[in-house]
Parts: structure tokens; sequence; C-alpha cells
């Protein structure tokens, strides 16, 4: 079928429904919801079979629903309306929530029901859950749904009156969130707070500053002395501060300060100064403590962990993760495993703090330096065999960077963004230019590099970007990655392996130094940093700031002009 998108902005939901459906064989174009006028040209440009709207901020016009099937994705079980569905379900505590597909009419989340799948609550922030079980949920039910459209014997369940509200329920406020730091527990703190991540945060007063809270984590040892007033700042470590709670402590990963020289997320000690030096620091290798970056073993497979918050990797970050790796290349294993975090493996520069920085040119070049050192160190080990092992997905660098890893294991829900170029054409590095080609060939190479598009792990896979793939949840992944990195480990031919390996790299260096590989891609970046061309700075800040795109990109508008595309057969 030809299905059309109309979405707010093509967030992780949308790209993995847009993914799915194209390996179901459908053909799909997007539009950006920017005006009611271009939703109905795109309409009339594309005529589609059935329009679907992933993530919508407003409702849809009526001249496109009333002549068309329009199906909304509503992240609430079936009778819940309202646009801040999943922010309520985690402030109540609600043991189970999920997805509901439902046709768009007059009323807000009112329409008839196509599908709906449900699953537990996890305690989790609200961004972490709809990155996994809302958009796992949000797949199945539309793949339903579209089955039962294409079907066209379905008839779809009026939402029962007794089920409904009489109104939406309101978008939650600030003061519903609100946290008073006399009162609430900690885990009262931390739902509040999670409640609120990754948009809008919770407003709060730190030294006499408005600042939003987001990135919550719990501190299970620190406490304030006896008399320490709840929301006291007592420690930091790496880039948060812990507060006390009436029943121990939490920690603050990253503050928004909406009057300060740069209004954006940001890590709390960066957002805070001065105001925090003396505080006390617990060591980033502390077993408590706000953990960036940790190391654990098993049997002769080391595991090195980095759940950086939504994947950005600062200069100092890579830095210490480099520094980590090559600590673990040190202790006696055959096998290491990059874990990333669980909610994203890597997405490469971390653009906030750049745009933060006093030369945004000089912390690029920083810090895309640092990357590649990393890099460049996982390329060159010749000790153990390594894996990147992929719970989350990745883009831009972060693909690149993954690759860099001989053995590259991914969730089956994992999306990948193997491309810079909607960075304002930014080149990218992280030797992308030796492991591309290598992995998928010079003609597939020039192929993703230019598509733009997201990639599922299947098409990933036949291009040479992934090695395998498995598991749909986190912990199916978990318990297999485990088992197969033990037994590769323990595998008959490790020995064969590890010295193909090592003939392999000493074979491409005598061909072409990998040296000469990063000093290229590190002059068309320079380019791109320094240059006269501002597209970089622009697409940066425009990004950092969330400037709203004035149209959809013609990569993703396939009814504006045909875009590129690597393959478009269905993929088992």
């Amino acid at each position: 079928m030809r299905i059309l998108f109309l979405t707010h902005a093509f967030n992780s939901l949308t790209q993995r429904l847009f993914v799915v459906l194209r390996e179901q064989g459908h053909t799909v174009s997007v539009e950006f919801d920017i005006h009611d006028a271009v939703a109905i040209e795109a309409v009339e440009l594309f005529r589609p079979d059935l329009i679907i709207a992933p993530f919508l901020k407003r409702a849809i016009p009526a001249a496109i629903w009333r002549r068309h099937v329009c199906l909304i994705v509503h992240p609430g079980i079936p009778g819940d309306r309202g646009p801040s569905s999943l922010d309520w379900a985690i402030l109540n505590r609600e043991p189970h929530w999920g997805v509901t597909v439902l046709q768009a009419n007059a009323g807000m989340d009112a329409g008839d029901i196509w599908a709906s799948s449900a699953f537990p609550l996890r305690v989790a922030s609200k961004a972490s859950l709809y990155r996994n079980e809302v958009t796992q949920a949000a797949v199945e039910a539309v793949l339903r749904a579209v089955a039962h459209y294409q079907r066209g014997d379905f008839l779809p369940q009026p939402q029962q009156a007794a089920e409904l509200p009489g109104q939406p329920r309101p978008p939650m406020r600030q003061q519903d969130r609100a946290i008073d730091w006399q009162r609430d527990d900690s885990a009262t703190v931390l739902r509040k707070i999670r409640s609120a991540d990754g948009f809008p945060g919770v407003r709060d007063t730190l030294y006499g500053r408005e600042v939003y809270l987001y990135d919550a984590q719990p501190e299970s040892t620190l406490r304030g002395a006896p008399g320490t007033p709840g929301g006291t700042p007592i420690a930091r470590s790496g880039p948060a501060i812990c507060r006390a709670t009436v029943d121990g402590a939490v920690w603050i990963g990253h503050l928004r300060d909406p009057q300060g020289e740069h209004p954006f997320k940001l890590p709390a000690i960066h957002v805070l100064g001065d105001a925090v030096a003396q505080l006390p620091e617990i060591s980033a290798d502390a077993e408590t403590g706000y953990r960036e970056i940790w190391y654990e073993q098993r049997d002769q497979v080391g595991y090195v962990h980095f759940p950086f918050y939504n994947g950005a990797m600062s200069t100092a970050q890579c830095e210490r993760l480099r520094g980590a790796y090559v600590a673990a290349r040190a202790r006696d294993t055959r096998v290491i495993v990059l874990m990333g975090g669980a909610d994203f493996w890597s997405n490469g520069m971390h653009l906030n703090l750049i745009e933060a920085a006093d030369s945004a040119a000089d912390e690029s070049w920083r810090n895309i330096n640092a990357i590649d050192d990393l890099a460049a160190e996982i390329i060159n080990t010749t000790s153990q065999l390594t894996i990147a092992a992929l719970r989350g997905n990745a883009g831009a660098g972060g693909v690149f960077l993954a690759r860099a890893a001989d053995l590259v294991w991914a969730r089956d829900a994992v999306i990948l963004n193997p491309h810079y170029k909607d960075m304002g054409n930014l080149y990218g590095s992280e030797y992308w230019t030796y492991l591309l080609p290598r992995y998928a060939g010079k003609a597939q190479a020039e192929a993703i590099a230019q598509a733009r598009l997201p990639m599922g792990v299947g098409e990933a896979r036949e291009v040479g970007l992934v090695d395998e793939h498995f598991g749909v949840s986190k912990a199916d992944f978990e318990s297999q990655l485990v088992d197969r990195a033990s037994r590769l480990a323990h595998a008959a031919d490790y020995a064969q392996r590890l010295a193909a390996k090592h003939a392999r790299r000493l074979a491409d260096e005598a061909e072409k130094p990998l040296s000469r590989y990063r000093n290229e891609e590190l002059e068309k970046m320079k380019h791109n940093f320094y240059g006269f061309d501002p597209s970089y700075h622009v697409a940066r800040y425009n990004f950092v700031y969330k400037v709203a795109k004035s149209r959809t990109p013609l990569t993703l508008a396939s009814h504006r002009r045909r875009a590129p595309v690597i393959r478009q057969r269905k993929v088992s």
C-alpha cells in the first residue's frame, strides 16, 4: 500500500514504524505537520491508500480525515485521552499501560479503535519508556491495524462511552509534578522527574536560580547530614549533582536554565559551575555515584558500559571512555564487549556542549578528535576480539564507532542512522571512509552515505553494518549476548580468528595507513567547522534549540521528490 505519515517530527517511534512498514513492502512517504494547507497538498500529491499519524501535536484537518482513513497512534490505553498520557501514567504509578491506534474524527483521541497493545509499565523515565515499550507496542498495534485495513473486513470498535472521561485529561502542568523537597521521598522525586524527562523537565530552584531537572537516578548510599533540608546538594559526580531527600538522596544529571546564557539542556555541573565546585566529589569509578562508565567481567569476557545521556559523547567522556577501554584491554580476557547504554549505543558528538562552548568550531574539533582516538584504539586492538552490543539505537558517528569493533550485534528493534549530512552536510569521521567500504563495499558505502534514511537491523546486516541481530526485548538480547560472547571466547577457532584479524589489519595498514584515512576525513571536517559555509553551525543551532523545520526533507517526502534508496525489497 501507499502509506503517508503525517507527523510533527521524525522521532524514534516514527522512524521505527517507517522502517518496519517499508520492510513489509509498503511505500511510505512522510510529511511534517507544519500547516493544514501543506498537509492537504501532501495528500493530493501522494494519493495514499492510508494515512498514519505516529506523532502529532495538533488535530488532523477535517478536510483530510473526512475523505481518508487516518490512524492516530496514541500512547495510552483504550479510553485514555489527552496529550500527557504517558506523563500521567508514570506519575500515577499505573501498573500497565499501552498504545491505541484509533481513527481520526472530530473528537480528540475519541475515534474508533483499530488496534491496541499493552505492556507492563517499567519504572523508568518517560523518554526511555517511549523509545522502548511504547514504540514496540506501537509497531504491534499499527501492523495489526494495517492488516485489518488491507483485508477490508474489519469494523473498528467504537470507544465505549463509559470508558471515556467527559473531556480529555489536561496537559500535565508544572504544579502537577512540583517537588516538595521537605515531604517527598526519593521514589516520589524520581517519579516526578521521570514523568517529565526528556520534555519539559521539572521546574525547580537551585542556588537561587530557576532550572528544569532531568536525568534523575537513585542513590543507594549517600544521604544528607542530620538536619539537612531536602533538596540540598550534598555531592557531585561526573556531570551530576546529588540532592538530599527526606529518606536518602537522588542524582540529577542534567539541567536547563531558561534564563541562562545557554537555555538548553546541559550537564548539571556545567550549568551550576562554581556554585557546586566545593561539593564533595564522588569518583566516577566508585560503586556509588552517578555512573557513566563502568567495567564488569564474566569469565573471559569484559563488558564496558557507557550509558551517556541521549547517546551524546563529549570530549571529556570520549577521553574517559578511551582510558576505560585501554584498561579493559589490559585485563586477562579474550573478548571485550562495548555495551553503550540501554537506550542509545552512541549518537556521536555532544552537540549541546559544542553549542555552549566559547568556540563551537574549536570544541567540535576537540570532540571529533577524541572520538577518533577511541575508534583507533578499538580498530587497532589485536589482543582480543571485540563486539559492539547495540541494545539501543545509534546514529551518525556512533554507527561507525560501533563498526570499529570486529563484530556488531544488535537487538532486533534497533534503528541505525548511518549518516551525517542532515547536520549541515557534515562530512564525518570515526574512520568511516575505511570501515564502511570494508564492510559494505564501495558502491553500497556511497549509497548509505547519501541516503539519509533510518535503517533497520535486517537491512543493516545485508549491507554489512551489523553482523547479527537477535532478541526483541532487552532482557532477551542481553541473555543471548552473554551466551554468545562466552561461546566466542571459548571457540575452538579463537586463535585463528585473532590471527586472521591481526593479519588483515597489517595488510590494510600496508595498503593505506589508518592515519591517512583520519587526516583526509578531518581535512573535510575542518572545512565544516572553520570554513566559509556555515551550514553545520546553523544545523547544530537548530537542533540544539529545537527550531521546528519549515519543510519536510525531500529524502523523506518522496511524494515531492523521489528520494535515493538503498533497497526497497522486503527484509525477512
